[in-house]
């Protein structure tokens, strides 16, 4: 494959990239969406291989090989609720990915070129060893570059594999914190070591004059050795920071951190294509960072920091705030039947209870009896955006009833029931109501208007940010005890 014929498939490919993004943007397209990002990245794929300037063929054919074995593995394997963490962990590997293209063309700038001397030195073996020892001694202090990696061309590239250590350090340990805190093996609730926004500023201003030193030496060891510590630990700690409302915000995040970290590396190794799909993603991930971020009252600014300037009051336990009132199947059955309008609010128990399948059959008995039933969906329901969406699209929901929170939330008041199955910190009206709640000051959904509320829960424990709901205990909630498909399919016999 000619050059010219390599530089038109990245193009081809990056063009489906973008449509790619595009489609899965809406639930009725994101089928088409996936279907266009498997194209782009077979054309992209089949181009770097066929580059005449690509070496090792083999290795990197074996490399896809047993890659593709473990992805179609944990594919088949991973179920819905557990996206959250895949995609943590799938950000981890791109940052790792970064830290060792970035070692990869730091050590390329060090190596000697052994062949001329050889050439130079001929078969005087003594000559030939003795220069070879002052070569060594000499790249130990100054790297022997390459003559086209000269002057403000080698700074700019040095600049480059630093940053992109740096960033890919970051994301590979702030994505393994993400991972532990979504699986359970790292509490949910923010690290709050003291002075943390210093130690992250420190952090910082320390990496940066480590680079200016990088650079002027010409690219010595020390300085990236040390960077990279710093940077795994300035991930950790700043992942760390970030309480577990929060953590659908940080997911879309190292989102981001991945694909600056795969523009990056994308640079060093002079790949156009990589460069734009890096920041196709990097771009795409902060603007759904953005976004989250106003829907929950975040301040942008303060997530990306490690929670900067969000120093509330601890969560406030499992203490329970009141009494509550238990019902069962066969009453809720009745009064869904006695009701006019219904609004279903899904949240991560649901997803775990694999139970959107009966609530969409709930859902259309409730519709052929002329109930009016729709879907609230909170922008972080599931620990990950959109994870309701896909269930609830898995499960044949009609798109037309699944509404989102500044949709639907002027119509709790007009509702007679809502059922909250598997929801807690997203219904929580504590969040309104308590100012040094850890949630305080983010949109939820406010299904306390409704004449009626069914909670469906396992037990009175709190949610994944650790707050206790007074949703639970109002006059007008009732608690419906239970597996959440168990108890959905008990309602749908009942009815």
């Amino acid at each position: 494959m000619s050059q010219g014929l390599v530089t038109a498939s990245y193009i081809v490919a990056a063009l489906f990239f973008i449509l790619s993004l595009a489609g899965l943007s809406k639930q009725e397209t994101a089928k088409n969406g996936n279907l266009f990002g498997i194209i782009g990245m077979v054309i992209a794929l089949g181009a770097t291989i066929l580059n005449p300037e690509t070496s090792g063929v083999q290795w990197i054919i074996l490399a896809m090989v047993i890659g593709g074995a473990i992805g179609i593995r944990l594919a088949l394997k991973v179920e819905m609720t557990e996206m959250p963490e895949l995609v943590a962990v799938l950000h981890s590997f791109v940052g790792m990915a970064a830290v060792l293209v970035g070692y990869n063309s730091f050590i390329d700038l060090h190596v000697m070129p052994v062949n001329e001397v050889v050439v130079t030195m001929g078969d005087d073996i003594n000559a030939t060893l003795a220069a070879a020892k002052v070569a060594i001694e000499q790249a130990s202090q100054t790297p022997a570059h390459a003559e086209h990696m000269t002057g403000a061309m080698l700074n700019i590239h040095l600049v480059e594999v630093f940053l992109g250590i740096f960033i890919g350090a970051v994301t590979f340990t702030g994505s393994v914190v993400a991972f532990g805190k979504l699986r359970g093996l790292i509490p949910s609730k923010a690290l709050m070591l003291p002075h943390r926004h210093k130690l992250n500023l420190i952090a910082v201003l320390v990496s940066l004059a480590l680079m200016v030193m990088f650079v002027q030496s010409g690219g010595s060891y020390t300085p990236v050795i040390i960077m990279t510590l710093i940077a795994f630990a300035f991930g950790w700690h700043l992942v760390a920071s970030i309480g577990g409302a929060d953590m659908p915000v940080v997911v879309s995040m190292l989102n981001s951190y991945s694909g600056w970290a795969a523009a990056a590396a994308g640079f060093m190794l002079s790949n156009d294509l990589l460069i734009v799909v890096g920041a196709l993603v990097g771009s795409s991930g902060a603007i759904l960072s953005y976004i989250m971020c106003k829907a929950m009252n975040r301040s942008f600014i303060s997530v990306i920091a490690g929670g900067f300037g969000n120093d509330g009051a601890a969560p406030t336990g499992d203490e329970e705030v009141g009494e509550f009132r238990e019902t069962n199947a066969e009453d809720v059955a009745d009064m869904l039947k006695q009701s006019s309008s219904v609004i279903i609010t899904p949240g991560y128990g649901m997803a775990v209870a694999q139970a959107q399948y009966p609530v969409a059959e709930i859902t259309k008995k409730l519709r052929d009896m002329g109930i009016t039933v729709r879907f609230g969906i909170h922008p972080v329901a599931g620990r990950l955006p959109g994870h309701m969406n896909v269930l609830l699209a898995e499960a044949k929901v009609p798109y037309d009833v699944v509404l989102e929170m500044d949709e639907i939330n002027d119509d709790f008041s007009d509702t007679d029931t809502v059922l909250v199955i598997g929801a807690n910190d997203t219904v929580n009206p504590a969040a309104m109501e308590d100012p040094n709640s850890p949630i305080a000051g983010m949109p939820v959904l406010e299904v306390w208007q409704a004449q009626n509320v069914i909670a469906f829960k396992r037990s009175m424990n709190t949610g994944y940010a650790g707050v206790q709901n007074p949703l639970f205990f109002k006059d007008n909630t009732q608690m419906l005890f239970g597996d959440a498909k168990d108890s959905v399919e008990a309602i749908l016999k009942a009815m």
